[in-house]
């Protein structure tokens, strides 16, 4: 007999000798009886036992694996040193660390390559050196490869890095693709650990694991020899891929997209099945990332419902396709903190394999809680419709759920649920704490040559973070009182006229919307030379202009008196101009829309 079986079959005697002492005294009754009362007894004891009730796959609520934050103390700084080295052209790895830190993604795209790559050896520790027991400790060949990673950041002179331990090279805390974020353009350097810190504390919302890192860097691309220089801090924050789901207790089979640039409409040229002969992966991937399965047949499904107005959120979208308690929860968090940049990016869409719905899953918060430092350095991307749920108009998906009563109920549900969590104790608390591990780093080199502001305004940023959650919050509820933004059109010659059209804008409340129009020579519209107000019909004709740059800009305003700027923006070195359309009158007569690479 195995221990396992012996232990199973003392409890059962022990059990019986516990109900022979209950029965002591008791008559003796015939067998009949005795099998009798044992099956009443046993119909008894199965009454008492409460089940959950059975659910079905596509009732799930996501819930992340709480335990996973438990395994490791992530609230200090964690050392890494990395080595790197040339290896071979098979591999892509025949580069030097110079030409990795030089190229940006965008001049990756340009030339039509892969992101160069280098070996490197990987060794985690402490300031005094790496440690027994950690990844790469004792080692002396490379055991990974190095690239940088992101899209607009790669631009910035300090790099992100994406560390891929080779197989069967060893794990760091489960991962083998360690992604390290220097955030550059912001300020104070932790706002995305405390971003996913948060979300730790919100049960709707996925999350991942984050880690501050101290990195040094010895390069051996171009010498045998060289010694680890200081590259500052990083935040470790874990890659979603199939490993992360499987840790993260969800299925690691299902479709998973990393959203690039992406609406929600169905693009019905570039969303295909991979069997479609006419299928291009690199334009597929412009607006969404394949990190999952590669079957695209359940997203199509998707967004083909989606997109028939004809449907229904609550009897089918939000019962088949969708998650109604995660996108609400998700919508709130980044509406309390000012997330602004994610009405068509910068989050991850998730299925489970066998499931037909979709989740969304946080991804990319260094944007948020912004505001006062985007005033400083005088580039402000967080105003008109980029605030409140104006910001997520634009996008199919959205605009559908904020058109849906039980959505905006749930909504305001989670945004009141969130704003008492992130009240103004916890967050300057939590403050208090990462300011204490990263605030030497970043007022020292090589941060220091590279942060946006200046040591006072850093005292002045960290005063405003939680005003600013409070601001957001209030000005949730007054977002809905103002139209919707809208789209406005190309200009027209029309039978010798100039047409100007643009989309009617939308109410909440059912009242009448009117739409001011405007032209000049200028962003500013120090030059307007046409205006014309209370227009009813979302269009107008008028004389055709002379050849040269115009600025058409449309403004709704409803019947309480709320304006809305059109979606239309015009791009300078501060920032963007809202609500106006840049074109131009060529010298034939016809007209060229300004166009701009939206970064």
């Amino acid at each position: 007999m195995n221990e396992e079986f012996l232990i199973s079959r003392r409890r059962m005697l022990g059990l019986s000798v516990a109900l022979a002492g209950l029965c002591a005294g008791c008559a003796v009754l015939p067998v009949e009886s005795d099998s009798a009362g044992s099956a009443a007894a046993s119909a008894e004891s199965n009454q008492s036992i409460e089940k959950a009730p059975a659910s079905e796959i596509n009732s799930v609520h996501l819930r992340d694996n709480a335990e996973l934050y438990n395994v490791y103390d992530d609230s200090g700084i964690v050392t890494m040193y990395l080595t790197v080295s040339r290896g071979n052209d098979s591999e892509n790895t025949n580069h030097s660390w110079a030409e990795i830190n030089h190229y940006s993604a965008y001049d990756y795209t340009a030339m039509g390559v892969a992101r160069y790559q280098v070996n490197g050896l990987l060794q985690v520790g402490d300031e005094n050196g790496p440690l027994a027991g950690e990844v790469g400790y004792d080692t002396h060949a490379p055991n990974a490869t190095v690239q940088i990673r992101g899209q607009t950041s790669s631009r910035y002179t300090q790099k992100n890095y994406k560390v891929k331990l080779k197989k069967n090279k060893g794990s760091w805390r489960g991962q083998r693709t360690i992604a390290l974020n220097k955030h550059q353009g912001e300020g104070l350097r932790f706002r995305n650990k405390m971003a996913y810190d948060l979300i730790k504390g919100i049960d709707q919302m996925m999350g991942l694991r984050t880690q501050f890192v101290h990195l040094y860097v010895k390069d051996l691309t171009d010498s045998a020899s060289g010694v680890f220089e200081d590259y500052g801090l990083y935040t470790q924050v874990e890659q979603l891929n199939k490993t992360a789901l499987k840790a993260h207790g969800v299925d690691p089979n299902g479709q998973l997209y990393k959203i690039n640039s992406f609406e929600f409409y169905r693009y019905e040229d570039v969303i295909r099945l991979t069997t479609d002969p006419a299928y291009d992966q690199t334009a597929f991937e412009k607006h969404l990332e394949i990190k999952g399965n590669s079957d695209h047949s359940k997203l199509i499904k998707m967004l083909d419902v989606l997109n028939d107005e004809s449907s229904s959120m609550d009897d089918e979208l939000f019962v088949t396709y969708f998650d109604k308690e995660n996108i609400a929860y998700w919508m709130a968090f980044q509406l309390l903190t000012g997330n602004t940049d994610t009405q068509n990016r910068n989050v991850y869409l998730y299925s489970p394999q066998n499931s037909s719905k979709w989740y969304l899953w946080d991804w990319d918060n260094d944007g948020m809680l912004r505001r006062r430092e985007r005033e400083i350095i005088n580039f402000s991307d967080s105003e008109s419709w980029e605030r409140g749920v104006s910001n997520y108009w634009g996008n199919v998906l959205f605009r559908r759920c904020l058109q849906t009563q039980s959505y905006r109920d749930l909504l305001d549900t989670a945004m009141k649920e969130l704003y008492a969590y992130m009240n103004e104790e916890r967050i300057q608390s939590m403050m208090e704490h990462y300011r204490s591990v990263t605030e030497k780093y970043v007022w020292q080199m090589p941060d220091r040559m590279n942060v946006p502001i200046t040591h006072d305004e850093y005292e002045e940023v960290l005063k405003s973070i939680w005003p600013e959650i409070d601001e957001n919050y209030n000005y949730y509820w007054e977002s809905y009182r103002k139209p919707m933004p809208f789209y406005i059109g190309e200009p027209q010659v029309v039978n010798g006229s100039l047409l100007l059209t643009w989309d009617p804008s939308y109410n909440f409340e059912i009242e009448n919307i009117y739409y001011t129009v405007e032209l000049a020579k200028d962003y500013l519209f120090t030059t307007t030379f046409f205006r014309q107000e209370n227009l009813i019909l979302p269009e107008l004709t008028m004389d055709t202009l002379p050849a040269g740059q115009y600025f058409l800009r449309v403004r709704a305003t409803n019947a309480s008196g709320y304006t809305q700027d059109a979606f239309d923006y015009y791009v300078t070195e501060a920032g963007k101009h809202y609500g106006m359309l840049c074109f131009y009158v060529q010298p034939d007569g016809s007209i060229a829309e300004d166009t701009y690479e939206d970064v």
